[in-house]
């Protein structure tokens, strides 16, 4: 019986034709929106990145799309997530860096660019990376023994006033600004939030000592 042959898989390897395409229009994207070149569309990004239009069309879609899809290459990994040993500290030192880096002109022409274009879709790119940095900040807050704010309330008291300074107005992101957001949200100095009853009923450290001492 001739032996059977399993059918040849083609991926897309690391370095290949697709990886170099990918980051030819990734980067044409970014020069575009750094020379201010005008109207941000398909044929004028694959212009300039020197592949057909009919390639970047069946790759991303839209321009939406493919802003989205640079945005989460961009953001990803971008900020080291700090571990200052407290939660304020940490809180402070993420909101200062991410001032910082909405500070630099090439990445706030990307984030109103895709947001402005991408609508819902862009500004889940640009806030899903932030949102788990902060998840992990609150987490490694949680194996210390202490209670936090929830995601939620942080992405609020955070991202939101950050993002909405950045895009919205021409205000400054001064280190100082950006960590005073943190007092609002942690207006305890021990730097410990007054969480609210869950509903998974997740109660903080010192309620549930204090409960055991009642029972003495």
């Amino acid at each position: 019986m001739p032996a059977t042959t399993s059918p040849r898989r083609t991926e897309s390897r690391p370095g290949g034709r697709s990886a170099r395409v990918r980051a030819a229009v990734h980067q044409a994207v970014k020069d575009l929106l750094t020379d201010e070149a005008g109207e941000l569309t398909i044929p004028v990004v694959a212009s300039r990145a020197g592949v057909h239009a009919t390639t970047v069309y069946r790759r991303w879609g839209s321009i939406g799309e493919l802003l989205a899809d640079v945005a989460t290459s961009r953001f990803s990994g971008d900020i080291v997530v700090p571990d200052t040993g407290t939660l304020r500290g940490d809180l402070e030192r993420y909101a200062s860096d991410l001032a910082k880096d909405l500070c630099d002109p090439d990445t706030l022409a990307l984030v109103r660019a895709t947001i402005g274009i991408g609508g819902e879709q862009g500004a889940a790119a640009c806030r899903g990376e932030r949102q788990q940095q902060l998840e992990a900040i609150l987490e490694r807050e949680q194996a210390r023994g202490h209670g936090h704010p929830t995601l939620e309330r942080t992405t609020d008291a955070i991202l939101a006033p950050l993002y909405y300074r950045a895009v919205f107005t021409n205000e400054p992101l001064t280190a100082g600004w950006a960590s005073g957001l943190v007092s609002h949200l942690l207006p305890d100095e021990s730097g410990a939030a007054e969480a609210p009853a869950s509903a998974s009923g997740t109660k903080r450290v010192g309620d549930l000592a204090g409960e055991q001492t009642g029972k003495v």
